[in-house]
């Protein structure tokens, strides 16, 4: 039998861990946390200033060099350049590697089983339950006056699906073991929100409470107004940056395991190629505009006015 194609919006739990339940996008952005302190650790100790350095050291100082030369670029200002590169290095370098770990085979094909759902658990929803569910077991003839009763279960698990050991056991399915964090609607909101509140935290750290200025400005009714879009706009980015990401490479995702599920493996090749240049570019778009976020929420009007002047 044909193996049958899983798309799924939502990630899936694949662990529980003490009541914490840990799900496949969860499990791949931690090898890839891992992954990159691990590896920043072991070039550290690795790291020599000589005249011959390895082909390692210079791969690394090519990457680190060419995001720097990009953060400085923006800002045009080293002091502030030093503060931005750690976090949007950070930001680029964890989204590609995301969005590339997705796209490695055999990923979305290794499959485990879910588990969060109990058999305990469903007996009590089901008896809390004052509405006949649409796949009631057939109820028995009784006598007249005595009441009948129907035992109902999920539509969404079948019986193939259950585990027969008792009371308190899981119902399983089989979910793929990793899914990249960017496909993941969570995580790229995670990476959102983090953006928006650094961006404030930076603006503030340089102009002070001056800066909430843009967003209440009572000195004339445009001024009101334009600082009330202000707030709106900073509440947008967070939903803009969320669904950009995630709509880009989940949308990819799926492209490539319905074009390989119906057409097998060699014929989507060139939409592999495709999406390694979109994860590329979904990272670097998105370390970008919260680089230029950065950026603005750190000059004042009167800096502003100075390079006008000086331009």
């Amino acid at each position: 039998m044909a193996a049958s194609l899983h798309v799924s919006i939502s990630a899936e739990t694949i662990l529980n861990f003490f009541g914490l339940e840990i799900s496949n996008s969860i499990f791949t952005s931690l090898i890839v946390s891992f992954f990159l302190v691990g590896f920043a650790l072991y070039f550290r100790s690795q790291f020599r200033h000589t005249d011959k350095p390895s082909a390692l050291q210079n791969f690394v100082e090519m990457i680190v060099e060419s995001l720097y030369n990009f953060v400085h670029f923006i800002t045009e200002n080293h002091k502030k350049s030093a503060l931005f590169f750690p976090i949007i290095a950070t930001f680029f370098i964890f989204i590609v590697l995301n969005n590339y770990l997705g796209l490695f085979p055999g990923v979305g094909y290794v499959m485990v089983q879910e588990q969060h759902i109990s058999q305990s658990d469903l007996s009590t929803q089901a008896m809390a339950s004052t509405a006949p569910a649409e796949t009631a077991v057939p109820v028995t003839e009784v006598a007249e006056g005595e009441h009948a009763t129907e035992e109902t279960t999920d539509a969404s698990v079948t019986h193939d699906e259950t585990a027969d050991s008792g009371e308190g056991s899981a119902l399983h399915k089989a979910v793929p073991l990793m899914r990249a964090a960017t496909a993941d609607l969570n995580t790229t909101l995670a990476l959102a929100i983090i953006s928006v509140v650094l961006t404030q935290v930076f603006g503030v750290s340089h102009l002070g409470l001056a800066y909430f200025k843009k967003f209440i400005d009572f000195s004339s009714p445009i001024g009101f107004f334009v600082g009330i879009l202000e707030m709106i706009l900073e509440t947008a980015k967070i939903v803009s940056f969320a669904f950009r990401l995630f709509g880009n490479i989940f949308a990819g995702e799926v492209l490539l395991a319905v074009m390989t599920y119906l057409v097998g493996v060699l014929v989507p090749a060139p939409f592999y190629a495709l999406e390694l240049f979109v994860g590329f570019i979904q990272g670097l778009v998105f370390s970008m505009l919260t680089l230029l976020f950065f950026n603005l929420a750190t000059k004042g009007h009167h800096e502003e006015e100075h390079e006008v002047a000086q331009a």
